[in-house]
């Protein structure tokens, strides 16, 4: 071989193994996790591949979730007040909008009222779901129009977080203080029933079949399930402590819970209804999501600032994404 051809194949070579090492280390998430940070007011956009902040946007006083739009263009934050559910404090009467490729605020709906908005949704019609403590109802919003459209009671106060059913008819809400599991028919806009729990409850999820809705006890080392077709709880699931939040995976194997005061995460098996897995994550874990693929949990731990990388193919912990205090909800939007 000649030297010329030695030196071109060499270059080729070099430029290949360059091409390989550029491919392999782009994101396989494909997406942006957008962070609600309750204690600095502000949204986060983050890289989870590269574990770094991407952007930082000021919003109201407080926002504790978010969701994004099915178009990923848009991240809608309920603007809550400055204390938590049942304590004084003002009360959000807005929903911040967040512009996602420009990365700042672009809009806020004025609700009309005060109402501690809190959880954000999109249903499968495309309008936007919001919990709104104050009027005891599901608040809906046509994020066109960007205006209430209706409002779905609850029966019940401090509606603080909700679930929809897979086709949107039905919702499920986590009344706090009340104890109690509301089940809300979204379609006609009515309470269809209220379901007692506990003395306290937290948060809510739903399997991916819609069969079963879990939430959590905060005074007892348990979860509540609920099976959707008697509206009843037909389970309990015993745990080492109190869970604050449930996720479970997309092919309903596994239930996720957080336990603040353990610093812990568990994986509850749903055939059995026993705790098979359990993970030490930083302070006070508060809220979980899944990856749209299925391949990672994410968990935030307020105080710590942190988000807990959870492997679920390996079950393995990944790297914390570090951050700052005060980060609460989370949503995904595709790249």
């Amino acid at each position: 071989m000649s030297l010329r051809r030695a030196l071109a194949v060499a270059s080729f070579s070099l430029f290949a193994l360059s091409i390989a090492k550029v491919s392999t280390s782009r994101p396989t998430s494909s997406g942006v996790l957008v962070v609600a940070n309750q204690k600095e007011h502000t949204v986060l956009l983050v890289d989870p591949e590269n574990r770094r902040e991407l952007a930082k946007i000021s919003v109201g006083v407080n926002g504790h979730e978010v969701a994004v739009s099915p178009d990923s263009r848009f991240a809608y934050v309920p603007i809550y007040g400055n204390s938590g559910v049942g304590r004084p404090g003002t009360d959000g009467a807005t929903i911040d909008i967040i512009d996602l490729q420009q990365r700042k605020l672009a809009a806020t709906i004025d609700l009309g009222k005060p109402l501690r908005p809190h959880l954000p949704a999109f249903g499968p019609d495309g309008l936007l779901y919001v919990s709104a403590e104050l009027a005891n109802a599901v608040d809906i919003i046509d994020p066109a129009s960007r205006k209430v459209i209706a409002e779905a009671p609850t029966g019940q106060p401090e509606s603080h977080m909700f679930v929809l059913s897979k086709d949107g008819r039905r919702a499920y809400t986590a009344n706090v203080h009340a104890g109690t599991v509301s089940v809300v028919d979204i379609a006609n806009r009515k309470l269809i029933t209220t379901i007692p729990v506990a003395k306290t409850v937290q948060r809510i999820s739903i399997s991916p079949d819609g069969a079963h809705v879990f939430t959590h006890d905060q005074d007892a080392p348990r979860i509540a399930v609920i099976d959707t077709a008697t509206n009843k709880v037909s389970n309990w699931i015993d745990i080492p402590d109190s869970a604050y939040a449930s996720e479970p995976t997309p092919d309903g194997r596994f239930l996720l819970a957080v336990l603040p005061r353990a610093n812990r995460t568990v994986a509850v098996d749903l055939k059995t209804l026993k705790v098979a897995k359990s993970f030490n994550v930083p302070q006070q874990p508060g809220e979980v999501l899944i990856r749209p693929d299925a391949a990672v949990a994410y968990i935030t731990c307020m105080p710590a600032g942190k988000i807990a990388v959870l492997d679920l193919r390996t079950w393995q912990l990944q790297p914390n994404i570090d951050l700052t205090p005060g980060v609460d909800g989370m949503a995904w939007s595709a790249n």
